[in-house]
């Protein structure tokens, strides 16, 4: 039990005695080295900071920019929905169109003259003509909606450039 003991005084010994070198070789330690080396890191941190700071900043941007896409998408929805609308609204008038149509060559062929079938026939194609036009202005409009959307996509490609720069 002694020779433990012993033992393990010498080992706390040499550990204290390591450690005293270890610190004395700390202190000596060259003081122009250790201000380079405090330097180099501030710089390492300033660097770090900097990216950290352009990350945040890119990644405002893309959320920003898959917020316009959304808002985009749906805007697109709608008009395509307004359009298919319009569409199924032209061929419902443009099938009674045809039916008054039809209804007019059977009563002349029969020798019989019908105005109400007249009146009928004129007003399916005025319908008919108004949603044609509510289709052609949806059609434009959407196609300016893309068109102003590209336009813009490049008025950011080209800002994006210019800040990267």
């Amino acid at each position: 039990m002694s020779q433990i003991d012993e033992l393990q005084a010498r080992i706390t010994a040499a550990l204290d005695r390591i450690t005293k070198g270890l610190d004395g070789r700390e202190a000596a330690g060259d003081p122009a080295e250790m201000v380079k080396l405090r330097q180099d890191i501030e710089d390492e941190k300033l660097a770090n900071a900097q990216l950290e700071e352009r990350v945040r900043t890119l990644r405002e941007r893309l959320e920003a920019r898959e917020a316009e896409l959304e808002a985009a998408r749906s805007t697109q929805s709608d008009s395509l929905r307004k359009l298919d609308a319009d569409l199924q609204s032209l061929r419902k008038a443009n099938q009674q169109l045809r039916d008054n149509n039809q209804a007019l060559r059977e009563a002349h062929q029969a020798g019989v003259a019908e105005p109400h079938l007249i009146n009928k026939s004129m007003l399916a194609e005025l319908e008919g003509l108004r949603a044609a036009r509510a289709a052609d202005r949806d059609e434009v409009e959407a196609v300016l909606t893309e068109l102003g959307q590209v336009i813009a996509e490049a008025g950011d490609d080209t800002a994006t450039k210019t800040e990267d720069a």
